[in-house]
């Protein structure tokens, strides 16, 4: 039985260990000396030399392959294929292209339903299909989530969605005041392995995680966030009020029926939260008609706009179209289309997550500071009312600082235009007043809305909100 001196590769207690290539070498060069009889000029410049390089060089490349499949048996490394593999233990396949999501107001007459599936269709001409059913009331304005028929990070900016495709007699208007939440390529590995995390008890029944694997299984959610007030008394969670021993879903996308359903078939208390009402009917227990009726409640997360103020270092290298490209590759890694995880419902965000997809663009892209903010952390909160670019200050709130010249101006509901900042003191100088606004928007009523500025490191996210951003909200400065 001949041997070798090339080392070998060992199990030990962190794993696969693969010997040096130093090693390979040595152990290559022992087993030439041995076959002629020795004398030979160990050089790595002779014929010898590098016939051993050679041979340690196919043994460390199949150790590497070999380790590289080691390491996929762990699912925090693993990807592709073998990802896929272990996913299907847990019953879970890859999920294909997501749609994009757009919150869309609509504007008609009072009594007038929305049907779900009714269509509008985006300035690109790309078709939006309505995810849930609304009756309009006295107000004559209702917001509805409505998804791009072809699937995939598509575009929709602000004000994009303004024609009605199908029409609806009373119903008049749509257009959507926020960018879409942008859908998703073929789940990455970043986002197949936190899914995976999240639904290993999918086939449980009674515990959130079970509730929370079934909504994110439905076709075109993009996103879900579950929670439960297990007390006899109201509790806030996350900026949400639940009420007593009840379950919480927010959602991003997905069809309200097939949400609806799914809450139901996993939920372990009676109650559910939400401003969403299905109502599910029971066929699956052996009744005939009339069907068991039980309502089932969640939301569709709110849109909350984050900011970003990048400072790039001046130099030559930088291009023209540094700004676009900068936004560009923040608005690609806010989807995870980088391969890292997407900006989520309920999880903190971080700045830091965001400097390498900059970076990546090129040697140019120097950052000195990068920074976030939102309405969840403002420089001011206030009573105010907007007409075009006309902002009326009414009162601030507790304890809230001052408003100032170029802080961005944000609401609850996502009803203000991307981009609208103080452009200009007018009777107002930091408190009641008026003040000029840099972006036109439509007449909106006093309401509370907050002043804030991209100069956190850290953004919290409510678990009624799914973060958005936009270009408009994206500063690119040189310095």
């Amino acid at each position: 039985m001949s041997s070798t001196a090339i080392p070998r590769p060992t199990l030990g207690p962190t794993g696969y260990v693969a010997p040096a290539e130093s090693a390979l070498y040595a152990g290559a060069m022992a087993d030439l000396q041995r076959a002629f009889g020795g004398g030979l000029n160990p050089g790595p410049k002779t014929p010898q030399g590098q016939m051993a390089t050679s041979i340690a060089a196919l043994v460390g490349n199949v150790n590497d392959m070999f380790l590289r499949i080691v390491s996929q048996t762990d699912p925090a490394y693993a990807q592709g294929r073998m990802q896929d593999a272990i996913g299907r233990i847990y019953f879970l396949e890859r999920r294909p292209a997501q749609p994009t999501v757009v919150q869309a107001v609509c504007i008609g007459l009072e009594g007038v339903t929305i049907p779900a599936g009714a269509q509008a269709r985006a300035a690109d001409d790309n078709l939006y299909v309505c995810q849930q059913t609304g009756t309009f009331g006295p107000s004559g304005t209702m917001t509805l989530p409505f998804a791009c028929t072809a699937p995939g990070p598509i575009a929709c900016p602000a004000g994009a969605l303004s024609t009605i495709y199908q029409a609806i007699p009373g119903w008049d208007t749509i257009t959507n005041p926020q960018d879409g939440v942008l859908g998703a390529v073929v789940e990455g590995r970043a986002d197949f392995e936190i899914r995976r995390r999240q639904s290993v008890a999918h086939n449980a029944a009674g515990h959130l995680p079970a509730v929370r694997g079934a909504v994110l299984s439905v076709d075109g959610v993009l996103d879900a966030f579950v929670v439960q007030n297990d007390t006899n008394l109201p509790k806030t969670i996350g900026g949400y009020t639940l009420s007593a021993n009840s379950v919480y879903v927010s959602v991003a996308g997905g069809a309200a029926d097939d949400i609806a359903r799914a809450i139901w078939t996993r939920k372990g208390v009676a109650n559910t939260n939400g401003s969403t009402t299905v109502t599910v009917l029971d066929t699956a227990s052996g009744y005939s008609p009339p069907y068991p009726a039980y309502e089932v409640h969640f939301d569709y997360a709110r849109p909350l706009p984050v900011l970003f103020e990048v400072q790039i270092k001046n130099s030559a290298l930088v291009p023209a179209d540094a700004t676009q490209q900068i936004q560009n590759a923040l608005i690609a890694a806010f989807a995870g289309e980088d391969g890292g995880p997407r900006a989520r419902i309920g999880a903190e965000i971080l700045a830091s997550r965001y400097y390498d997809p900059v970076q990546a663009l090129g040697p140019w892209a120097r950052i000195v500071s990068l920074r976030i903010g939102a309405s969840t952390v403002p420089d001011a909160t206030f009573m105010g009312a907007i007409d075009g670019t006309a902002l009326q200050v009414t009162a601030l709130g507790s304890g809230s600082g001052a408003l100032e010249v170029g802080q961005t101006i944000l609401d609850d509901n996502g009803v203000l235009l991307p981009g609208t900042r103080v452009a200009s003191y007018a009777t107002g100088t930091g408190g009641a007043g008026t003040y000029a606004l840099s972006t036109p928007n439509p007449a909106i009523t006093s309401r509370r809305l907050y002043a804030a500025q991209p100069d956190q490191f850290r953004v919290p996210v409510g678990i009624d909100q799914v973060p958005s951003l936009s270009a408009a909200n994206i500063i690119v400065t040189l310095v």
